[in-house]
């Protein structure tokens, strides 16, 4: 056969399966083959067993060329995702989740960590004696070769608190990055050398600022507005994908220092891309907006106007746009400012020093200088709108304050609304001021306090601007969580692709993926005096009954060789009964333990463990079966 009679055929061909379809066509209708001579004697034998009504359904695949067409795209696309599956980052908080504070989150790739804010929470009634609670570090001390950088939103003590502690964790040589007065208010918990006076290295840092830290990381810091100067988003770009973590933050379109809202780089980034967005929950239950920090001044104004003698004012150490309009209204209005509470003293320190904060000349004066001048020419600045017991705005309330004694036409404002857990300790502050006849001014619909956390349409304002692949709502109890999940809902991202984790989750990051993968060791170190992680459940629960039934010391000799009793028992009790009025039960308390020592004498038992502990049970029944109570017992045996 030659090339011209191939090229031929080769042109036939299309037109042979034409026919054949049409011959299949009618063979629906029962009508036989013409051209099956040209069948190979196989396709024969086939054709036999196959019935003209089923011909048809043999060749029907034949036709759907664009199903097949479908399957070839999805084989295409399978390997591409299993190549973004394989370049994977973990994002991990160890604390901000389930709880207000001690805000802690890290992010790993390969063989790095960074790590974003280091906070405290401040103790509950339930932590009898406990200074301050901070994260669990026991991961980041398993992996402290691998940290990187410390990255730091902002100066307040739910994300500044445990720096300290940390590096105490991990090598002094990983930098600390963050803006001036951050870096300010966490240099000087370092001096303060409560727990560490080496420095670690401090890189400051502004709006737009990329870092690159470790092999792999670049971390963005972009400007946000909040209850503080030089608060930061941080976007962290890695070779597995992207996260951005908000910080605290609200949209304040006014704010005092001028410095807003980075809009543009914001909706760069998300133009950009974000695989997954962190972000604060605070207010995710509150509709609406958030008011401007610049409402609250002019509700000072108010006030200011209003009050006929000294003004005391109640406010948050760290709140350097709110102690500004203070300042600017005291000067207005003639008065001088007398400030009581060290944190305050250290903040007014270092925020002026740095520019943050404009004082008029001689506007301060000392605290013991304020009964020297006229009543409607002062204003005293203190701490204590929580309700502390040793702030300085107690010991006011309680008449306790070495300076300063509350008097009919004061005007006391509480610039703040009660942290959850502490409103009793400021409905009592509040009451005990009233008692004076002083003008108490703590309402929240007063206007002299707002908050610094976005409201509803302000995090859909953030959900818009970064349009993320996937969100996973930070800093907030369950409930707060849960409402942002449902905002996050309502602006568009699948309910799939949002991650509600816990303090200590590894949420597995992809660019086509975020989900929890497992779990590491997370939760709280108390924090007491010097003793760091010393206090465990063991020791809380003695001191919660020692806060509830008080202490019983039980006295006793025994000579060393005998074991018989040579003096006592004596009893005496601490925060139990008042023994004058109650030596009735305590004698017969005695008895009962005199009874069972006489027993171990007879018996010539000699082991002190097994006397300590039958004469505590024997102590114990008596106490519960008379009067219901527990105590602590503590037998304490002299050997002579």
């Amino acid at each position: 056969m030659n090339l011209e009679n191939i090229v031929e055929k080769e042109k036939e061909a299309p037109k042979k399966k034409t026919r054949r379809r049409k011959y299949y066509n009618k063979g629906k209708q029962g009508e036989k083959a013409p051209n099956a001579e040209v069948l190979t004697e196989a396709k024969k034998t086939d054709e036999t067993k196959v019935t003209t009504q089923q011909q048809p359904k043999t060749q029907t695949p034949k036709k759907r060329v664009p199903a097949k067409k479908v399957e070839v795209q999805e084989e295409v696309k399978k390997p591409v995702l299993k190549t973004e599956k394989e370049e994977k980052m973990y994002v991990i908080p160890l604390g901000g989740l389930d709880e207000i504070g001690k805000n802690m989150t890290l992010v790993q790739y390969r063989d790095e960590i960074i790590i974003i804010d280091s906070g405290v929470t401040f103790p509950d009634d339930g932590l009898l004696g406990i200074d301050l609670v901070i994260p669990d570090f026991s991961y980041i001390e398993s992996n402290k070769d691998k940290i990187k950088g410390l990255f730091i939103t902002h100066g307040h003590e739910d994300h500044i608190g445990s720096v300290p502690y940390l590096y105490q964790k991990i090598d002094k040589s990983v930098p600390l990055h963050g803006g001036k007065l951050t870096l300010a208010l966490i240099k000087a918990k370092f001096e303060s050398g409560e727990v560490s006076k080496i420095l670690p290295k401090m890189r400051e840092v502004k709006g737009r600022d990329k870092i690159r830290v470790g092999k792999y990381f670049e971390v963005e810091f972009v400007s946000v507005t909040h209850s503080i100067a030089d608060a930061y988003a941080v976007v962290v770009t890695t070779p597995a994908g992207r996260v951005m973590y908000t910080g605290d933050f609200k949209i304040d379109l006014t704010p005092v220092d001028g410095d807003g809202v980075d809009f543009l780089r914001l909706a760069q980034i998300g133009e950009e891309g974000v695989d997954l967005l962190l972000s604060d929950s605070t207010n995710s239950e509150i509709d609406g907006f958030t008011p401007s920090e610049r409402s609250v001044g002019e509700a000072f104004k108010v006030e200011f106007t209003k009050a006929k003698g000294r003004i005391i004012i109640a406010a948050f150490a760290s709140h350097v746009h709110r102690l500004q309009q203070i300042v600017n209204i005291a000067h207005e209005h003639g008065r001088k400012i007398a400030i009581d509470g060290r944190s305050l003293i250290k903040v007014f320190d270092i925020a002026s020093t740095l520019g943050y904060l404009k004082l008029p000349e001689n506007i301060m004066i000392n605290l013991s200088d304020v009964d020297k001048m006229r009543d409607n020419k002062v204003v005293i600045l203190c701490t204590g709108t929580q309700g502390e017991p040793m702030a300085a705005l107690s010991r006011i309330a309680k008449n306790m304050h070495k300076h300063t004694k509350v008097k009919e036409g004061d005007t006391v404002i509480i610039s703040a609304t009660p942290i959850p857990g502490n409103e009793r300790a400021v409905s009592n502050n509040i009451n005990s001021l009233l008692k004076y006849e002083a003008e108490v001014v703590f309402k929240k619909i007063a206007g002299i306090h707002v908050s610094g956390h976005a409201s509803k349409e302000e995090q859909k304002l953030m959900l818009n601007l970064i349009k993320p692949k996937h969100f996973m709502p930070v800093h907030g109890e369950f409930k707060m969580l849960k409402a942002h999940k449902e905002t996050a809902i309502e602006t568009g991202i699948p309910k799939g692709n949002i991650v509600i984790a816990t303090n200590g989750s590894k949420v597995e990051v992809t660019k086509s993926s975020a989900k929890i993968k497992g779990k590491v060791n997370a939760g709280a170190t108390l924090v007491d005096g010097l003793g760091v992680g010393d206090i465990g459940h063991i020791v809380l629960k003695d001191r919660q009954q020692l806060s509830q039934d008080g202490v019983v010391i039980v006295v006793f000799a025994l000579d060393k060789e005998t074991g018989k009793v040579l003096s006592g028992p004596d009893i005496v009790t601490r925060g139990f009964v008042y023994s004058r009025d109650s030596d009735e039960i305590l004698n017969e308390a005695n008895e009962q333990i005199k009874i069972k020592l006489k027993e171990f004498e007879d018996s010539a038992i000699k082991d002190w463990t097994v006397i300590k502990n039958s004469v505590r049970d024997v102590a114990g029944k008596f106490f519960y079966n008379k009067i219901k109570r527990t105590p602590v017992i503590l037998p304490i045996i002299m050997d002579v």
